[in-house]
């Protein structure tokens, strides 16, 4: 199975607006390079054939990035979105890929946010209404392993 990875960089410098997520990503220095959060776990590091998109700005994977030509060129339509923070990132990441047309599955326990308001109103109210489905890592894993069973095939 291909993966396409997006990666957040937060360098502000030469902006002359920056939203309040951003300020508090770039002073607390979130995702610097070399830091934990600006680096790539090495259980979830880029496999052959995968493919990375870099230079995501704010909460959406789609702004400022190649990752909707990228779906596009590979025939990917159906996405599997986790993350952090489920009500930034992840949510932006899903309202933007539904409006561009791409059906989209959200994985409840491998998104993460805080306090746990935030996950309750990105998860139970506002993702919902965006993602054709909402579950867990096992009902991805379930789904997946029946499509390899029975010989099947699904761009994600």
């Amino acid at each position: 199975m291909r993966c396409i990875i997006v990666i957040v960089r937060a360098d502000y410098e030469t902006w002359k607006y920056i939203a309040p997520i951003q300020k508090t990503a770039w002073s607390r220095k979130i995702f610097e390079n070399g830091t934990w959060g600006g680096e790539i776990r090495r259980e979830f590091a880029p496999q052959p054939g995968d493919i990375v998109v870099q230079e995501h700005w704010c909460s959406s994977g789609f702004a400022n990035t190649d990752l909707d030509l990228q779906l596009k060129t590979h025939g990917i339509h159906k996405l599997i979105v986790i993350g952090l923070s489920a009500h930034t990132c992840v949510e932006a990441t899903v309202r933007f890929a539904a409006e561009l047309g791409y059906e989209v599955t959200v994985v409840k326990d491998a998104t993460a946010s805080y306090p746990d308001e935030h996950m309750h109103a990105a998860l139970d109210v506002n993702i919902p209404n965006y993602a054709s489905a909402v579950v867990t890592t096992n009902e991805v894993i379930d789904s997946i392993s029946s499509l390899e069973t029975l010989g099947g095939s699904a761009k994600y």
